[in-house]
């Protein structure tokens, strides 16, 4: 989740418009479209495989200072603890941040090509895993944690967190397992104006069960199986319904900015951030806040990076910002972490393969889109679809995303294009086995029933 920095005061919001041309900002011609990769990682002790702390000289915090001491991060403080990690100015490597149960994060830079986002994400492994093998910290890539109970994890020492912990159970069954046992791999990629959002997001709404099935890597809890291929996106069904889901209105005519600034006007507040410190005003509405009468803050008006700040608390499938967020997919190994962005890449890059998508889900119903939804968490690449199921969809979305992919003609130094870090989805689509299924079947199997396997065999 976002980590702020104190900064200068933004304007305050005026009037609804100005809501509606933030957006527009992040419209950006194709020669300026990046792709950005953020990744989670559950941290575990080596000896124990239970959770780490905060604290200690085996926490999250001394993970932190190591990276610093090696690698020159610089730390972002907030009330006297390190909260996530930044580059030197000039310097690439993205922001590294905390989720609420330690889950380790790498917020990508923007990039040109998915040879740079492989090389940024090697990098980042290599430095956690160089310091974590001295702190006996492991790392972790599935979508849910596989034998924590929800009472064993600590809560990282982020304010914005504390304001979330309160108000989760009051709007959801599975807020807190959201937050302190989830782990995801996300992309964000860019627009070129209100039109090619429109399409983009409807494409990648539709499409988001698509790449849950394929990412799925999350059947176990308290180490057992939970009957799910995806426990991570089974949890966001229940997590808060009124940021959450598959978004119809995207479908219906007239989608535009003011729409999306509409729905996310609709969605009740966390806090609001001023002198540093975190507000909690949970539940309370931002139109009001624009008015100067939020209850506790009477006569303090809302500025743009309050709003900035508003849309990082919506969790739709596909989350708008000055540019789209893919948000469908569990954590995974290293080749997951690039295959995530190949995929969206070689669909939304390419305006052949963007077209072609389109035409593929352009009849899906409302209906039928929130059938998927509803049913990949549990049945993955078997989820009826029509006359089909996911497994066939998967495979002609991968042929689409080959092809933009192909189209872009993004060589590496071996002469490769980007359409090699599709492997790994390739195997999963064509073999209807996913990296649930993989691990289903090493339980019953090889482990005996014993999960501790999983942090040998899934860590980095």
């Amino acid at each position: 989740m976002s980590t702020r920095e104190q900064g200068a005061a933004s304007p305050i919001v005026e009037t609804r418009d100005d809501l509606v041309a933030w957006f527009a900002v992040g419209e950006k011609p194709k020669s300026q479209w990046r792709i950005g990769t953020e990744h989670e990682k559950f941290v575990f002790k080596t000896g124990s495989l239970a959770p780490v702390p905060y604290d200690g000289p085996s926490g999250i915090k001394a993970l932190m200072e190591e990276l610093i001491q090696r690698y020159g991060w610089l730390p972002i403080v907030e009330s006297g603890n390190v909260i996530a990690l930044k580059r030197p100015q000039g310097e690439k490597g993205g922001t590294i941040s905390l989720e609420p149960g330690g889950q380790f994060e790498l917020s990508g830079e923007p990039l040109e090509t998915l040879h740079e986002t492989a090389a940024e994400t090697e990098q980042h492994l290599r430095e956690v895993i160089d310091v974590g093998e001295d702190l006996a910290i492991g790392f972790l890539g599935v979508g849910f944690s596989p034998k924590w109970r929800l009472d064993e994890v600590p809560t990282m020492p982020k304010q914005r967190y504390q304001v979330m912990k309160r108000y989760m159970p009051q709007v959801g069954s599975r807020g807190l397992d959201m937050m302190f046992r989830t782990a995801t791999v996300q992309v964000n990629l860019d627009f070129a104006s209100e039109a090619d959002m429109v399409k983009k997001l409807r494409v990648t709404l539709a499409l988001q069960p698509i790449a849950t099935a394929l990412f799925a890597s999350s059947p176990f809890t308290e180490g057992k199986p939970n009957g799910f291929q995806s426990m991570r996106s089974e949890v966001w069904r229940d997590t808060d319904k009124r940021r959450t889901g598959m978004l119809p209105f995207v479908f219906q005519d007239g989608m535009s900015y003011e729409r999306y600034a509409d729905y996310a006007l609709d969605v009740p507040m966390y806090f609001v951030y001023r002198d540093g410190n975190y507000i909690d005003v949970a539940g309370a509405s931002f139109r009001d806040f624009m008015a100067g009468k939020l209850k506790g803050l009477e006569g303090i008006r809302a500025t743009v990076d309050d709003w900035s700040d508003h849309l990082t608390t919506l969790f739709p499938e596909v989350r708008m910002k000055r540019f789209l967020e893919m948000r469908g997919a569990d954590g995974g190994r290293w080749q997951s972490i690039t295959a995530l962005p190949a995929f969206w890449t070689g669909l939304l890059y390419d305006e052949a393969a963007l077209e072609m998508a389109w035409q593929l889900v352009k009849d899906w119903t409302d209906e039928e889109r929130e059938a998927l939804r509803q049913e990949v968490p549990k049945s993955g690449l078997q989820t009826k679809f029509r006359t089909i199921n996911v497994g066939e969809l998967s495979r002609e979305t991968l042929r689409i995303a080959r092809l933009g992919l192909k189209n872009r003609r993004r060589i590496n130094a071996k002469n490769q294009d980007e359409t090699i870090y599709l492997a790994p989805l390739d195997v999963i689509a064509g073999n209807d086995t996913t990296a649930a299924d993989h691990l289903i079947m090493r339980f019953s199997g090889p482990w005996g029933g014993n999960i501790d396997h999983i942090f040998e065999e899934f860590a980095f």
